[in-house]
């Protein structure tokens, strides 16, 4: 956060990581129509240059986290969300409106926005175009090959490879196993590793597992060698209750645990999937559930249990 006295550059490497806040009531959908709507996008500044957004059950209840990082030359944009409607979710205007207010604070000319995803699942791009005619702004396509190209990621399953902001030096990571385009991503200014949809606190969807628990071991392996804060992810979907997620497609979550996740949690998700690894089917534990192949059975479990649950007049967790 502190500044040139000459030339306006931020310094992103001297104080890393810095302290930030996570201290915040997500919104988490409303009981029923009668009561007022959450605000299609919360909004929430970790640190000055860092902000966690998070699209509304409202208006779809994947509910996605989404993450702009700025940097002094441009911002990134992590993921763009559910929707694509800017009517229903103006996520352009809100991104353009928070680096608006950091230019206010940080002039400089020709500041560049790129959008790129966690991975290529349709609620983590449905936003793009929105930002497909905004000027000065890249939007990554979402498959795999394209992701590689774009960030150098040539060696996909080895060393990150870095992608500079200016002077806020991300290090990515392909990350498969979830999806086959996963990145995970690491900010040193923060000490946040952005895991998507590979590691998060509910439901792991695992759709290739020899590269999932690859991916796990590499993880842990990295926070091992730096400085990790958090470990955030891009949904909720465990209760307060151990072991107890909501139903799939949950509108009203309350009581939901918070987002971030620790090194050590991390490391028990790694654990985890080595112990189910050669045993297909759902496996609960206290702070995510892995789910060893979609089959048509267990897809339908999960479907109809989110059907009772939205049909039901006392929507609660179970």
């Amino acid at each position: 956060m502190t500044e040139s006295a000459t030339d306006g550059l931020i310094d992103f490497r001297t104080a890393a990581p810095v302290t930030g806040s996570l201290d915040v009531r997500w919104i988490h959908g409303v009981r029923s129509k009668r009561e007022a709507a959450d605000p299609a996008i919360q909004v929430h500044h970790y640190d000055e240059h860092t902000v966690v957004l998070r699209q509304s059950k409202t208006v779809n209840t994947e509910a996605p986290f989404m993450f702009l990082l700025f940097g002094n030359d441009r911002a990134l944009l992590l993921d763009s969300g559910a929707t694509e409607d800017p009517a229903r979710f103006p996520l352009r205007e809100t991104v353009d409106g928070l680096i608006d207010a950091w230019l206010a604070e940080h002039p400089r000319p020709g500041y560049e926005l790129v959008v790129a995803h966690t991975h290529g699942h349709n609620d983590h791009v449905a936003g793009d175009a929105q930002f497909a005619d905004r000027p000065a702004t890249t939007v990554v396509p979402r498959e795999v090959e394209a992701v590689q190209e774009f960030f150098g990621l040539t060696d996909w399953l080895g060393r990150p490879v870095a992608f500079d902001l200016g002077g806020r030096v991300l290090q990515l990571m392909g990350t498969p196993g979830h999806h086959a385009a996963s990145v995970t991503t690491y900010d040193p200014w923060t000490g946040i590793l952005f895991t998507g949809d590979t590691v998060l606190p509910g439901r792991l969807y695992v759709k290739d597992f020899p590269a999932f628990t690859s991916t796990l071991h590499r993880l842990v392996a990295f926070t091992e060698t730096h400085s990790v804060t958090h470990v955030l992810g891009c949904h909720v979907e465990m209760s307060t209750r151990p072991g107890q997620d909501f139903p799939l497609g949950a509108p009203y979550q309350p009581g939901e645990v918070p987002p971030q996740l620790t090194v050590a949690q991390l490391t028990a998700v790694r654990d985890a999937a080595d112990s189910v690894a050669d045993r297909p089917g759902v496996h609960g534990f206290d702070d995510f559930i892995i789910y060893h192949g979609m089959g048509f059975t267990t897809s339908l479990r999960l479907l109809a249990r989110g059907l009772a649950h939205r049909l039901s007049p006392r929507r609660r967790v179970g």
